[in-house]
């Protein structure tokens, strides 16, 4: 072994053992905030205005039916009018909301089929293409691949009641639908991202909006240009919620959690998935995602454990970062029952040793894929086709 390789070992070992050591403190610290988090109440509903759900589609991904169906069953007082959208009649989608159509008869639900496209984003010009068949003033979009608890309607209306507050956003857990890839994905949201998340709410460093939920008014979303400003925007809700803000109202994120239903089938689908969203994080937040190696201190510990010769002191420093993570989807899984779970305290290791690599791979330049779809993000967040 050359002086020079000694050295760098040498230098390796303490700063491993640092970031094993600040991860494991980061850790605890996340525990005592999804604690205060499930402690939160959601504000009381005042009044139950007249909403449109506004759902756009792409295929018929696993658990399309039942997830839409969540949508239809909602405890809510006030008029509900739900509007799916699809790009082509010969989606597979079409036919859930045929059957949707069958099973809630007395719903009021509409199906706009358009092909026109405004830019990279499909997600946007579908909802371009939806806007016009919404009859009411209060819009709530979501994504496909979320599924509610029926009070989830009157909860978020709630708390757009609140002053000041111009868009109403929602956390949410990973519900694997099958396999271990789908738990691994699921993994990813309970272990890291929702964690990080509420972090980052609490030290007044993070600045959400998701596709889980936007609640909006179409005034609002007039006054912001409507969806075509965006049409073009990988991370699309992050640059509404953006942009709300700047018209100086809040986005309200309430104490609800919604079910994001994981349905990777295999290691490359999760790897493509997971690097959109990595690359996705290093657009519109690079300090937060240049912190994330902080947050994931099972690598730096196994890392410390195999530079001192697996001693018992490295042994013991990767059983305590094991232990400490293992704590923060516990305290996940504490926060409500999901369909199918949301917690995999066995998965921790696997889990966080595939998410540094994760991190690692998105360091370097490549494409996007998303719904089959190729393209290039550009330094301004915007998409490319490739």
């Amino acid at each position: 072994m050359s002086t020079l390789t000694l050295k760098i070992l040498i230098w390796l070992w303490p700063i491993c053992t640092f970031f094993t050591i600040l991860g494991c403190a980061y850790a605890l610290i996340t525990v005592d905030v999804l604690r205060q988090f499930a402690q939160k109440k959601v504000a009381r509903l005042s009044s139950s205005p007249s909403v449109t759900i506004l759902k756009p589609l792409y295929g018929e991904e696993p658990g399309l039916e039942a997830n839409l169906a969540s949508f239809c069953q909602q405890d809510y007082a006030g008029d509900v009018q739900l509007v799916f959208g699809l790009h082509e009649a010969a989606d597979p989608a079409a036919r859930v909301v045929e059957r949707l159509l069958r099973r809630y008869p007395t719903r009021n639900i509409a199906l706009c089929i358009d092909p026109r496209v405004y830019g990279t984003n499909g997600k946007l010009s579908n909802l371009i293409n939806m806007l016009p068949k919404a009859s009411h003033d209060v819009l709530v979009l979501s994504d496909s691949d979320i599924r509610v608890a029926p009070s989830y309607l009157k909860d978020v209306i709630a708390t757009f009641g609140e002053s000041g507050v111009g868009l109403v956003s929602c956390l949410y857990r990973g519900v694997a639908a099958a396999g271990i890839w789908s738990h691994l994905a699921a993994a990813a949201i309970n272990n890291h991202f929702l964690p990080n998340v509420l972090v980052g709410l609490k030290l007044g460093l993070a600045h959400p909006c998701f596709g889980s939920t936007m609640a909006i008014r179409a005034e609002t979303l007039g006054r912001i240009g409507g969806f075509e400003p965006f049409a073009d925007r990988l991370a699309d809700d992050y640059a509404i919620g953006m942009a709300v803000r700047g018209l100086g109202l809040r986005v309200a994120i309430p104490p609800v959690l919604v079910d994001h239903i994981c349905s990777e089938a295999t290691f490359a689908e999760l790897v493509r998935h997971e690097l959109r969203w990595a690359r996705t994080i290093r657009s519109i937040d690079p300090v937060g995602y240049a912190g994330l190696p902080v947050t994931n201190p099972i690598p730096f510990a196994l890392a410390a454990a195999a530079l001192a010769g697996f001693d018992v002191a490295g042994i013991a420093l990767f059983l305590l970062a094991l232990a400490c993570r293992t704590m923060v989807s516990i305290q996940v899984g504490k926060l409500g029952d999901a369909a199918g779970g949301s917690a995999s305290p066995w998965l921790t290791p696997l889990r966080d040793l595939l998410s540094f690599a994760i991190f690692l791979a998105s360091l370097f330049p490549g494409p996007v894929i998303w719904r089959g779809h190729r393209a290039l993000l550009q330094s301004d967040g915007t998409l490319r086709r490739s």
